[in-house]
């Protein structure tokens, strides 16, 4: 029993170290995309529409990702979501700016729709690995282990949008992602000491049970969508270029700034479980315990609007707005993700979870969308009060949640191949 443990702990360590090099790539991809056609002269609305396919493929990945994880394995779905993003990475560095404009976009998206299919297959790849090394009586356990991947992850993305405004200065576009690709490839090769069978489950899933959801995945996939969607309508397109096209920030800065509020969001949420336990019941989240931070959150971006509106200076209110949606929205994230996986038995961890990213991926599409539009419209102060309306929604929506109810402990086994 104890090398079982030992084996599906080495696996999982292996599927993370993947996952925090692509999700580096991934961070600084963004960056070097959002900075680099902003400085050519593109509207916050048209570098919206460079992360449409991005976001829209996405869905699909996680739909049918969670599927292929369950039939194929999960070491599958990993690797080819490494892949794909080297290909993106290196579609992209042929961009050529003589290229009419109405090209050249429709070419970023097309590399993006790789790079989207990419990012949610390794997601949805390492955090249903968790599930298979946690038994679901060990719920404690469960939302620490949820929390310290999820916290990692969104840390080195930080660290990947100050890579990728550091490596656009010192490089240029398309040296600065040859150097990723080159760095992502060499990751691939951890796949090497991976079980084929990983994640795989023994019958095979009809295409109509993809659409079969519990409740309780059902509710927490729509207050997911709602809530994703809330941080993406300002943060995507119009808080980088309100610093930079309004507050003069340079491209160090913004990636900078950037970079460290999600490293600190990410910190704050590995460290939820040890807070949640130690200001609250000592007991592993339950219903209560989203709604109470869901609602919390509601307050943020609405406070952040008023302040600017009132003529507050625009610096101040932005780096500490910023700072405490950070917190609220860190432990809104790491009890959701401890949330779906506590809903879930352990032979549908990959359909499950699969789906739920899928409502993630369509919250970030239309948080994406609305942040080109709104800010292009109304401002970073239309982004901050559309931010508050979907908080809101997600609160609501939330208020249905049941409180879960673990059961059985988990049999699959880590050197095994079905």
């Amino acid at each position: 029993m104890a090398s079982t443990t030992s084996a599906s702990i080495k696996n999982y360590a292996l599927v993370t170290l993947a996952y925090w090099g692509f999700t580096i790539t991934d961070g600084a991809l963004r960056m070097l995309v959002l900075l680099y056609f902003h400085k050519i002269g593109y509207t916050p609305l048209e570098i919206a529409s460079l992360f449409l396919f991005y976001e829209i493929f996405g869905i699909f990945a996680n739909f049918f990702g969670g599927w292929i994880g369950s039939q194929f394995g999960l070491k599958v779905t990993l690797y080819t979501g490494i892949g794909l993003q080297v290909f993106a990475l290196i579609m992209l560095s042929y961009v050529d700016q003589s290229w009419a404009q109405w090209l050249a976009v429709f070419y970023v998206m097309v590399a993006q729709a790789f790079s989207g299919i990419a990012k949610d297959l390794t997601k949805m790849s390492s955090k249903s690995a968790i599930r298979l090394v946690v038994p679901q009586d060990a719920q404690s356990s469960l939302f620490k282990w949820v929390a310290v991947l999820t916290g990692s992850k969104n840390a080195l993305k930080g660290v990947g949008f100050f890579v990728g405004s550091a490596l656009l200065t010192l490089f240029g576009f398309v040296n600065a992602l040859w150097i990723m690709a080159g760095g992502l490839f060499l990751i691939m090769f951890t796949g090497l000491m991976l079980p084929q069978g990983m994640g795989k489950i023994k019958q095979k899933v009809k295409f109509k049970q993809l659409f079969s959801k519990s409740q309780e995945i059902n509710i927490l996939s729509a207050a997911r969508f709602f809530l994703f969607g809330s941080r993406d309508v300002w943060f995507v397109v119009g808080l980088p270029v309100f610093l930079q096209s309004v507050l003069g920030w340079s491209f160090y800065q913004v990636g900078g700034f950037m970079a460290c509020w999600v490293i600190g969001y990410g910190i704050i949420q590995s460290l939820a479980p040890t807070l949640i336990k130690k200001f609250g019941s000592g007991e592993p989240p339950q219903s209560k315990t989203i709604q109470f931070w869901t609602f919390t959150l509601t307050a943020v971006p609405c406070a952040i609007a008023l302040a600017l509106q009132l003529g507050l200076p625009a610096n101040l209110v932005i780096v500490g707005g910023l700072m405490l949606f950070g917190v609220v929205f860190a432990f809104n994230s790491a009890v959701h993700s401890y949330l779906v996986l506590a809903f879930t038995d352990d032979d549908k961890v990959a359909l499950n979870v699969g789906f739920y990213y899928m409502a993630n991926s369509g919250g970030r599409l239309a948080g994406t969308v609305l942040s080109g539009l709104v800010y292009q419209i109304f401002g970073l102060v239309g982004c901050l009060w559309v931010s508050m309306l979907f908080v809101l929604a997600a609160a609501l929506v939330s208020l249905k949640l049941p409180d879960p109810q673990p059961s059985q402990a988990i049999a699959w086994k880590a050197g095994g191949g079905d």
